[in-house]
């Protein structure tokens, strides 16, 4: 190291005077290795995030097409998007295609977990417990934090701040409970300097326990508990039971059967039946975006246990009209969540391809993961201590975790904050944005690298040399910021 920092504060305000020759750097490395002004735009790190969705196979598109024209019902797909889970899960388990995920889950938490507000005399306070781990703005949100000093933790993150931005999102009288999982840290890092969870040392067991000792405190409006669906070490998620599931989910999971309180399972960057099993973990609900790793149009589905699944599908007008049928697409108190005939049709297509042929999506993972490990390798030798680097079946994607590269040292590669993603002085991020690649989710030291934009034809199948510019560009874009940083001479 050719630079040592007072306080980790100085590094990052040292970054942030120098963003403008980091990104025209950036930009003149993207020419040299090969990134033409038409890719520019038209490659991406990942085709998972909200913003910038993956491209759709023509499997897909044709099945969407094939509907538009057509005098169809909605409830005959959604019939047939609950024969493809029941066949694969099992008959006691149930779906719903809503709009998107995080309709997804706001249906989930007002029917299972808030308290009914019909009949005379006032509402009580229920509350649900969830890690405190990354996205917190999403599964966490639902609810007032608990303790109070988590109060704001929400606040920067989002579009618009207050009523309008997350933290509008609190249903009445919901509380979540945030529980520090053993092992995890939470030092502050960025341009916009906070707290970041680093999950990769989560010690499973050890956190259920915490969780347990918890519930016992609660247990008066305790009414659900809640994380992520993920698979990978630096979610939290590393430790796995022999059949696979994560640990911490299969602790939750029993530990809500034994409370008698759902478990809603937040899988948003997550495909079904190749990923993340309710069966093993014991959610009650999981929840997809399903245009983000399933390959679908932009709509999120919600698989469940039958019982709690009559009551989601009832609120969203699906589970069949007044006077006696098993499905219909009328008025409830989630209509607005609807995904239309289209997205319906869609979806039905993508879960046809990851059920009945899950070689296709894997092969393309398999290849990305040798691909990511062969550019990783031409990273300097200095930087490539401390990296943990995973592939996921569940994200469909890569993940790379650097936090490990702070180890036993003074300073690691620069951590860019969920607040620096949302204000725009996310250096990574921007970094890849002026190589003209589309960014991927990279704070908190945890990089998902997955396909979808510019390097999947449309069977499916993986093109070599737009993923190797992709994977490339990212490791480059790290070693500016290093340099800068003071980590290489």
């Amino acid at each position: 190291m050719t630079k040592k920092w007072e306080y980790r504060y100085r590094l990052y305000k040292h970054l942030q005077a120098n963003q403008g020759a980091i990104y025209a750097e950036a930009k003149k490395v993207s020419e040299e290795i090969g990134i033409t002004p038409e890719m520019r735009g038209n490659l991406g790190l990942t085709g998972s995030v909200s913003g910038c969705h993956g491209l759709l196979a023509s499997e897909v598109e044709e099945a969407m097409a094939a509907v538009s024209r057509k005098v169809l019902p909605s409830a005959v797909l959604d019939e047939q998007i609950r024969d493809e889970v029941k066949a694969f899960y099992g008959d006691e388990y149930d779906a719903c295609l809503v709009n998107t995920c995080e309709a997804g889950l706001a249906v989930s938490y007002e029917v299972l977990c808030q308290a009914p507000s019909m009949g005379r005399g006032d509402t009580y306070r229920t509350r649900y417990m969830a890690p405190y781990e990354r996205h917190m703005h999403h599964q966490g949100a639902y609810g007032r934090p608990f303790p109070p000093k988590y109060k704001e933790v929400n606040a920067e993150r989002g579009e618009a701040a207050g009523e309008y931005g997350v933290q509008g999102k609190r249903l009445m009288n919901l509380d979540t409970i945030f529980v520090r999982p053993e092992g995890a840290t939470y030092e502050c890092h960025g341009i916009k300097y906070n707290p970041i969870p680093n999950m990769l040392h989560l010690d499973a067991k050890s956190t259920v326990k915490r969780f347990r000792q918890l519930a016992d405190r609660h247990a008066d409006t305790l009414a659900g508990l809640a994380s992520l669906g993920y698979d990978t070490p630096g979610y939290g998620y590393g430790e796995k039971e022999k059949n696979g599931a994560p640990t911490l989910q299969s602790g939750l999971g029993e530990m809500a059967t034994e409370l008698d309180i759902p478990y809603i399972v937040d899988n948003a960057w997550g495909v079904p039946f190749i990923g993340t099993d309710i069966r093993k973990t014991g959610g009650t609900v999981i929840i997809y975006s399903m245009d983000k790793a399933a390959g679908a149009p932009t709509s999120g589905l919600i698989i469940g246990k039958e019982e709690e699944m009559v009551l989601i599908r009832r609120a969203m007008g699906v589970h069949g009209a007044r006077y006696g049928t098993l499905s219909s697409h009328g008025k409830a108190a989630f209509v607005g969540y609807d995904p239309g005939k289209e997205a319906l049709a869609g979806a039905l297509a993508a879960m046809k391809i990851l059920k009945d042929r899950p070689q296709i999506p894997m092969a393309a993972l398999d290849a990305l993961y040798n691909i990511t490990m062969e550019e990783f390798e031409k990273l300097p030798k200095t930087l490539q201590y401390g990296w943990k680097i995973f592939k996921s079946p569940n994200c469909q994607a890569v993940e790379l975790n650097y936090y490990d590269s702070w180890k036993d040292r003074d300073f690691g590669i620069p951590i860019f904050s969920i607040e620096d993603m949302y204000a725009g002085s996310h250096i990574l991020q921007n970094c890849m944005s002026h190589m003209g690649m589309v960014p991927t989710i990279a704070y908190d030291a945890n990089i998902m690298l997955s396909n979808g934009v510019g390097n999947i034809d449309a069977q499916g199948k993986l093109m070599e040399e737009p993923t190797r510019l992709i994977a490339r560009s990212l490791f480059k874009s790290i070693e500016i910021i290093s340099r800068y940083a003071g980590l290489l001479d």
